[in-house]
This record gives structure tokens, C-alpha cells and sequence, in this order.
């Protein structure tokens, strides 16, 4: 196993993230299968564990602090997240912390983040001293290094990164989520202030370990060895200041497969980064829209999310994704959808790949209901 710094302190490569544990058919965790998996990571060097509040419906914390219980807790790194969405008044951080402790059966945590992050929550935590309450509880010593995990646009992220001296942050990366969110001039800004980066979604959810044949091929022709999963680790293993990798595992496969990649990380030679450059080429060219994501769209008077109605609609081309599609579009609030627009035409005159946007839409709409 790899190690690496990460905000000052010595972590493996790999972390086990604890969002996706194998489950029964009622949804609740399958808690033997994944002790074991657990188990397994930590004989093998993995020291880094992160989960969150509402991770599979609030039991994720549970099942690790029944986990870790029976680990030296100075030898484990664990990582867990305030959940910012719930806080509606400023003693809402306290009765939170205090909650997480004890599911976790822990005195303090290595790494604390607020979680997923947005310009709207960013707007929450200031309303109620949120950062005031965890830079008090990381004095004290309950709260070891201080960062944030991030789902917004990038001129979010450099707000909230340039707001105090976070230790760590925590980004979706990958080799095709190079530009969206905060994207690779987050990560770049990040290290500029000194911290370092926790990567999260390598994988992108699991849609690059499945790739088309001719993605495949040209993978498999240099690397029999390599699953596809591993070409993405490998890839942003490589980012600098990335100092852990987060890989959601669901089966044992998975995490021999993970612990494989990471006993044997190397720099990408010119051949094996030509293969993913041309990997990340093949997948866009099956792109049904257009779409930049440059967001000269918008606003839309009506409130619809147009580059968030394409994106989900061109997920679903670029990566065999209807069924996530369908449940993403059907999650998007109703005045976001495609169903609002009164068709002005007041972002066909601002698009630069000059879309027909209200059409597009009426396509995507279509596509994204039919059933």
C-alpha cells in the first residue's frame, strides 16, 4: 500500500469510502459481508475511512463505529461529515457533532468536513456561526484537521476555499470530470493554499469500470491485468495534491481489486496516458448535446436548469445510464425542468455552440419520461 501526507499526516493512498456497503434486498447493510470488507482493507494497509451523516440512511456511521471498536483507534483515520442541510439555528453544529460521536463511538475525529457544500450552504453555515462552532471544537482537540467536501461551480468553491485556512478539501475528480464543478482549477487552487485534496467519485459512480468495448480494448491490449477502475485510480492517483482516493466498494471484487491497484502504483508512462486521453475522447463523442455546461444559458426567467437537463441527458448516452438518468431528471424540482419553459428563446440568443435549446429540451424531456 501506498502512503502519502494529507493535511500533515501520514494516510494510504486508498480510503475506503463507506457511502456504497453492500446491502440487503430491504436496503438495510449487509453488516457481516462488510465487516469483512472493512477487514479486509485494514489487514492490507488501508487506514483511511470515511463516511457521512446520511450515508445509507444514517446506519453507515453506526456500522463503522461498531467496526471500529474493535481496532486501535490511534491506527485508524477516520473521516466523517457535518451535515450542513440539517442545520437551521446555530446549536443545531453542537447537537449534530455531539450525535456523529456518538454513533461512532469515538472522542474526536482525524478528519472533519461540512458536507457537500454549495454556494446556497456556504450561505447557511455563515447565517449560523457553523464555522465558528468547529474551528472551536478543533481547538479543543474533538476535531482533528477541518475541511469541506464540494458540489457546486468553481467560483463557489474559490469562496469558500479562500474563507479561512481549511486543512483539506474534498472534490469529485476524474478523467472526465476535469472541468465540472470545482474540477481541476480547484484542486490546483487548493494546493496553492497549502492543502491537500481528498478525491472522491474516481470512478465517477461507476460508470468508468464499465466502458464501451472500444475503450476496453485499447485498455486491454496494454494492461490485461488492469480493470478499467483501475485506469481511473490510476489516472487521478497521479493529480498533485491528492493525498487520498476515495472508492466507494459494494463487494469484496472490489476491494481486492482497489488494494491491488494501490500495491502496484506507478507514474503513468506517455503510452498509458495516451490510452486514457483517448478513453475520455471516445466517450464524448457520444455526446447527444452539445452542451458545454458554459452556462451563458442562464439564468432562464422560467427557472428551468438547462445545462443540468443536458448533462443528465447526455450521462445517460456517454455512459449506458438510462435508468440513473431517468431518476436524476425525475429528482430535478418541478420549475426546473424542461416542462417550464415558455419557449423566448432568450438562451438560444446567448448560447456559443448555438443550440436550439428549447428543442433539445423537448427531446431530453421526452427521452427522460418515457417509460
Amino acid at each position: 500500500m501506498e502512503y502519502r501526507n494529507h493535511a500533515g499526516v501520514k494516510v494510504s493512498a486508498l480510503g475506503f469510502g463507506c457511502m456504497r456497503f453492500p446491502t440487503n434486498p430491504d436496503g438495510t447493510i449487509d453488516e457481516p459481508l462488510t465487516r469483512k470488507m472493512l477487514d479486509r482493507a485494514w489487514e492490507r494497509g488501508v487506514t483511511y475511512y470515511d463516511t457521512a451523516y446520511p450515508y445509507h440512511n444514517g446506519e453507515s456511521e453506526r456500522v463503522v463505529g461498531r467496526w471500529l471498536a474493535g481496532k486501535p483507534r490511534d491506527k485508524v483515520l477516520l473521516a466523517t461529515k457535518l451535515p450542513v442541510f440539517l442545520i437551521e439555528k446555530p446549536e443545531d453544529t453542537m447537537r449534530l457533532f455531539n450525535e456523529q460521536l456518538e454513533k461512532l463511538g469515538v472522542e474526536y475525529f482525524d478528519f472533519y468536513l461540512l458536507h457537500a457544500l454549495s454556494a446556497e450552504r456556504w450561505d447557511n453555515v455563515l447565517k449560523n456561526n457553523v464555522l465558528e462552532t468547529v474551528q472551536k471544537l478543533k481547538a479543543e482537540g474533538k476535531i482533528r484537521h477541518l475541511g469541506f467536501s464540494f458540489h457546486d461551480e468553481f467560483s463557489a468553491f474559490e469562496r469558500i476555499v479562500t474563507a479561512c485556512d481549511w486543512d483539506f478539501c474534498q472534490l469529485q475528480l476524474n478523467y472526465m470530470d476535469v472541468h465540472d464543478e470545482a474540477g481541476l482549477r480547484g484542486c490546483e487552487l487548493a494546493v496553492s493554499r497549502g492543502m491537500t485534496v481528498s478525491v472522491m467519485e474516481p470512478v465517477k459512480g461507476g460508470n468508468l469500470a464499465n466502458p464501451p468495448r472500444e475503450i476496453m480494448d485499447r485498455f486491454t491490449a496494454l494492461h490485461p491485468d488492469w480493470s478499467a477502475a483501475s485506469w481511473a485510480l490510476r489516472w487521478v492517483s497521479e493529480l498533485p495534491g491528492v493525498g487520498v482516493v476515495l472508492s466507494g466498494m459494494s463487494s469484496m471484487e472490489q476491494v481486492e481489486d482497489n488494494l491491488d491497484t494501490f500495491d502496484s502504483l506507478r507514474p503513468l508512462n506517455e503510452e498509458e496516458k495516451a490510452a486514457i486521453a483517448a478513453a475520455s475522447e471516445l466517450y464524448r463523442t457520444r455526446t447527444v448535446v452539445p452542451c458545454t455546461g458554459c452556462r451563458y444559458c442562464m439564468p432562464c426567467p422560467m427557472g428551468v436548469d438547462i445545462p443540468g437537463i443536458f448533462r443528465i441527458r447526455n450521462n445517460a448516452a456517454i455512459y449506458d445510464a438510462e435508468a440513473s438518468a431517468k431518476a436524476a431528471y425525475g429528482r430535478m424540482a418541478e420549475k426546473s425542468r424542461q416542462t417550464s419553459c415558455v419557449r423566448c428563446k432568450k438562451c438560444v440568443s446567448q448560447c456559443p455552440q448555438h443550440i436550439e435549446i428549447p428543442d433539445r429540451l423537448a427531446e431530453a424531456h421526452a427521452y427522460l419520461t418515457a417509460e
